[in-house]
């Protein structure tokens, strides 16, 4: 069992930023892939980012590409978010994901999840 805590999650701005964590307990942090993903009200769960194994890989959805990046830490068993320029239509419940098969773009590619933290920004 991998537990996920999230947090970083705010009311902020339009154009502010926003850093989230996601800190992990049990296994072994480092031998699973990394993601965010988001959900908004009445939205299906969407892919944000994601980092393999030694954070050497990344990856994201464009319409985060040179706002958002993500980053781990293996040595503090944490994940990170950096959010840039936020836009009201980032707002949503965002939740951090670890699985061991590749890096995926789809929630059923992880196994395990948080609870979420959430993000909401303002115009």
């Amino acid at each position: 069992q991998v537990q996920l805590v999230e947090s970083g999650g705010g009311l902020v701005q339009a154009g502010d930023s926003l850093r989230l964590s996601c800190t992990a307990s049990g296994r072994t942090f480092r031998n699973y892939n990394m993601a965010w993903f988001r959900q908004a009200p009445g939205k299906e769960r969407e892919f944000v980012a994601a980092i393999n194994r030694s954070g050497a890989f990344t990856t994201c959805v464009d319409s985060v590409k040179g706002r958002f990046t993500i980053s781990r830490d293996n040595a503090k068993n944490t994940v990170y978010l950096q959010m840039n320029t936020l836009k009201p239509e980032d707002t949503a419940l965002y939740y951090c994901a670890a699985g061991s098969e590749g890096i995926a773009t789809m929630p059923g590619g992880y196994t395990y999840w948080g609870q979420g933290t959430q993000v909401t920004v303002s115009s």
